[in-house]
């Protein structure tokens, strides 16, 4: 590839329905410098993700290893909800996408919170594959949901565990307003699972874009949803509070695509497998970081990483 080249034509942010049907040309990275050349040559894929920047960086990432490796790569990130995702990838309008073990668990295949086994990625590996679905061996990285409040306001207020905020709630019902974007407002592995575990009630739910919560937790709210490997967090001097009955269950991200997709090209799951070895939690916060702190675009922070860590050609 040419320097100052990009072959990727961006649409992250917006639903799959908007996303114009724009081909991006594979390439390889660096020629002989490259450790994947020629291993999905010809190879024709689309790239899929939800809207939130985590999800989308994690897609970036994927497709430029894959691209580094000779596939051309559509990109059509940036899908809204995780429904609407995972339905694009099993009708084909997309080939993968990052996914979460608690998403399968309990959005995908329909189980509960409580009943979790020790093993999710496994359990949830071996159920989908009934779906026709592969999960690739899991990244380090885990990025559940949290609630989170101001730094001051959990100082002030003796907050540093989810039940401490439970009982401030429930005594102080003018207090308890909470941000939050649609999908956990709705998610039984959220809000409403959240609150009967906890025995409390939020007397206001505001919802909003995720990306806004960071902002409005102190001033249009008290409380917010946010997630744990999120920069935003740090950056605007929040506490995630401790989920100490141990609510959430555990989101470890994988790589997710059809059967049928890595009976095709199993290269892919060679080539993927250094790249989820290095997603640890600081790594994301810091990848998340660099776009939702400091502005960068997903596909040139992906694309940087990939190159420093040696995993695809400069």
């Amino acid at each position: 590839m040419e320097a100052g080249m990009n072959t990727r034509t961006k649409n992250t942010g917006v639903g799959l329905a908007a996303v114009a049907a724009l081909v991006l040309t594979g390439c390889s990275g660096g020629g002989g410098e490259s450790p994947n050349t020629g291993l999905l040559e010809g190879a024709q894929l689309t790239a899929g993700s939800k809207e939130f920047t985590e999800s989308v960086i994690l897609s970036q990432i994927t497709a430029h290893a894959l691209e580094d490796a000779g596939a051309t790569v559509e990109d059509q990130t940036g899908i809204s909800g995780s429904a609407t995702v995972r339905e694009a990838l099993a009708s084909e309008e997309i080939d993968f996408y990052w996914d979460y073990t608690g998403t399968g668990w309990v959005n995908i295949l329909g189980n509960t919170t409580e009943d979790a086994p020790e093993d999710l990625y496994d359990a949830v590996a071996t159920a989908d594959a009934e779906n026709g679905i592969a999960w690739l061996d899991p990244a380090p990285f885990e990025n559940t949901y949290r609630i989170a409040v101001k730094q001051d306001f959990a100082t002030e207020n003796g907050l540093a565990t989810q039940s401490d905020a439970a009982d401030f709630i429930n005594a102080n019902p003018d207090r308890a307003r909470v941000c939050a974007a649609s999908e956990f407002i709705n998610r039984d592995d959220g809000l409403p699972g959240l609150e009967e575990a906890y025995g409390f009630e939020f007397s206001r739910v505001v919802e909003l874009d995720l990306n806004l919560i960071y902002t409005q937790v102190g001033d249009t709210c008290e409380f917010g949803e946010v997630f744990s490997t999120d920069a935003r967090i740090a950056a605007n001097d929040m506490q995630v509070l401790e989920d100490d009955r141990e609510f959430f269950v555990e989101y470890q991200g994988a790589m997710t695509l059809r059967q049928e997709t890595l009976d095709q090209y199993p290269e892919i799951a060679e080539i993927m497998a250094p790249i989820s070895e290095r997603l640890t939690n600081e790594t994301m916060m810091q990848l998340n970081g660099r776009v939702d702190t400091d502005g960068e675009d997903p596909s040139d922070v992906a694309e940087e990483w990939l190159q420093e860590q040696g995993l695809i050609g400069s």
